[in-house]
């Protein structure tokens, strides 16, 4: 069963011994290909989370995968993390890591939805507006709803804009449900 708290700390402690020794950028690349492999491959997924199978079985293929890959910060922590038992919240403690490393350098990611796939021209503006007015690094990730029909969705934070046709017309609709005029011929 997952545990966000504990995957908070691991993330937490993993980011403060990494800044303490001047390697965040070496642990964020190493974290980055962790993730990027657990999402790829299903089977080490599985693997990490089965807890049939032996630590020190899990570290020798730990160790095959990754091959001589990671620094040396992130290879002994993946050591405790198997040693621990914590493997299956890898996945979860990297997430913790990103949003610790976003903070620090001021990076926001911001979700836009359309109904369509934006051009670049369109995406850089509303990355340099977003940018403008949170004062801060805007990591763009998109995402494609037909649905909308027109229109965009941005989520950032705690920031929510909807101003797409569906929503447009959900809200004609329920002001014409509540309307209380009737026509008398």
């Amino acid at each position: 069963m997952k545990n966000p708290k504990l995957s908070d700390r691991y993330a937490k402690s993993l980011f403060d011994f990494a800044n303490e020794k001047n390697q965040v950028e070496e642990v964020y690349g190493d974290l980055t290909l962790l993730a990027n492999t657990l999402k790829e491959n299903r089977d080490l997924q599985m693997l990490l989370r089965n807890p049939v199978v032996p630590p020190n079985q899990k570290h020798q293929i730990f160790e095959s995968v990754f091959n001589g890959t990671l620094h040396d910060i992130t290879y002994q922590f993946t050591d405790l993390l198997l040693k621990k038992r914590r493997e299956p919240e890898l996945d979860m403690i990297c997430e913790g890591f990103f949003r610790l490393y976003n903070q620090s350098h001021n990076i926001k990611t911001a979700l836009i939805v359309t109904a369509q796939p934006l051009s670049d021209e369109l995406k850089s503006k509303i990355v340099s507006m977003l940018t403008e007015q949170t004062h801060a690094t805007i990591e763009l990730k998109e995402a494609v709803e037909p649905s909308l029909i027109g229109g965009f969705v941005i989520q950032m934070d705690d920031y929510f804009l909807d101003d797409s046709i569906l929503y447009k017309f959900n809200k004609l609709k329920q002001e014409f449900s509540q309307n209380n005029f009737q026509v008398q011929f």
